[in-house]
């Protein structure tokens, strides 16, 4: 098992009591969401795709004063983000909203862009979580790099989390 993939296990029993099972795929991984569906043998729809967003510099709504400028979007490989609905939530104007660039996804998070697991973060982030996720039983996210995954039931993923479900997709 990868150093990290076994450290984010590590992290997931220590903090939240979850004994996961991940899943590791040849060097090339899973690039997208379509990638990653084929190679656990599931809807697109199901897999989580852990979004790190630069709100800007202002606090988003929840949010504590260390948290930085990003917000965690936990989003369905079926949706595509709307940075306009993450800028109402955090009450920023539009175009202070983009991808955080990959310093800052460090930084916030503790992993690299690719494999940023929906928790065990290095900071709490305020987190929205994707409705369209509660659809499936089960989900697929990142365990820590871009050639591995880990299933959860989407509700279980959310309060995990502490994630706020809030429509962020267009």
């Amino acid at each position: 098992m990868h150093a990290r993939v076994a450290e984010f296990a590590e992290f997931a029993e220590e903090r939240h009591g979850l004994a996961i099972d991940p899943v590791e795929f040849p060097e090339e991984g899973t690039p997208t969401a379509a990638d990653a569906a084929e190679a656990v043998d599931c809807e697109i729809g199901q897999i989580v795709n852990s979004l790190v967003f630069d709100v800007g510099g202002s606090p988003a709504q929840g949010a504590g004063e260390d948290d930085g400028d990003a917000v965690l979007c936990l989003t369905s490989g079926a949706e595509r983000v709307d940075e306009a609905a993450i800028a109402e939530w955090t009450g920023v104007d539009a175009e202070d909203v983009s991808m955080a660039s990959p310093d800052l996804v460090r930084e916030a998070t503790g992993w690299a862009i690719g494999g940023v697991p929906p928790i065990c973060h290095e900071s709490d982030l305020p987190t929205l979580f994707d409705p369209a996720l509660l659809e499936y039983d089960i989900v697929w996210a990142a365990a820590g790099t871009p050639t591995s995954m880990w299933s959860i039931a989407p509700e279980r993923l959310r309060e995990t989390a502490d994630a706020k479900v809030v429509t962020f997709t267009e």
